[in-house]
């Protein structure tokens, strides 16, 4: 066999690792959304119970025929890939390996675990402050002429996006180190620019949060920490490769 049919085989052998590793996270995400569908009406009870606690509770309405069937089966599918991350993860990492440096491989699980812990504590910020707040603020607004009806798609809409985009958010201290592993940040560049990141996240949470100050400190602060906290996870990794 040639160079080149042995070159064409191995390009073909990874084209197949690569199918029958899709293969299998879509298998582990479906499994987790039938495990998670098996206790849908408590997960909807948990996700609804915001509005319980608020001074003005609205009332949920299925506007659509489908809307419920649609509702379970798209949180079941969330929770899916949300219980599969790990397994996701894992054979992103197993795919990717051997094209990896030893201490890059050393770095991947630590990396991957503290991705996946800081975008639990993001969801978990978002449902214990952010989403309180938002709901109270907007429901407020109301009128004792105008009940407070919500369509139930819109709300699980809403909070799955606060969710998901403070869960997001959260994985700042990670993508600053991959892109100062890359040498694309550096600890000089924040510094230099933390007048505008600092602008930039009061725009930020001034969008996602309602327009009062309370949520708008509530939400800067904890973005203007992860911005320190990403200057110093820069500064480590500057730190690191100056000793080797």
């Amino acid at each position: 066999m040639n160079t080149y049919e042995s070159s064409q085989m191995s390009f073909l052998e990874h084209l197949e690792e690569l199918r029958w590793r899709l293969i299998k996270s879509i298998i582990t995400v479906l499994a987790g959304g039938v495990v998670s569908f098996l206790f849908i009406d408590e997960i909807l009870q948990f996700l609804i119970s915001p509005i319980k606690d608020l001074s003005n509770p609205p009332d949920l309405q299925v506007l659509k025929v489908q809307g419920m069937f649609m509702i379970k089966w798209g949180v079941a599918l969330l929770g899916g890939v949300i219980l599969a991350i790990p397994v996701l993860t894992y054979q992103l990492t197993k795919f990717i390996g051997p094209g990896l440096h030893n201490n890059e491989k050393r770095i991947m699980f630590p990396l991957v675990f503290f991705s996946y812990f800081a975008f639990l504590i993001g969801v978990v910020f978002a449902f214990v402050v952010l989403i309180p707040y938002s709901l109270n603020f907007f429901t407020s607004m109301g009128m004792v002429e105008v009940n407070n009806n919500f369509s139930i798609n819109y709300y699980f809409s809403f909070i799955t996006m606060l969710l998901l985009g403070s869960g997001v958010i959260f994985e700042l201290p990670i993508i600053v180190f991959i892109l100062s592993s890359m040498g694309i940040l550096t600890p000089a560049f924040m510094r230099h620019y933390r007048r505008h990141a600092i602008v930039f996240i009061l725009i930020l949470s001034a969008f996602i949060t309602p327009p009062d100050p309370i949520s708008l400190i509530f939400m800067s602060i904890p973005l203007a920490v992860l911005y320190e906290i990403s200057i110093g996870v820069s500064w480590m990794v500057k730190k690191d490769k100056l000793n080797k």
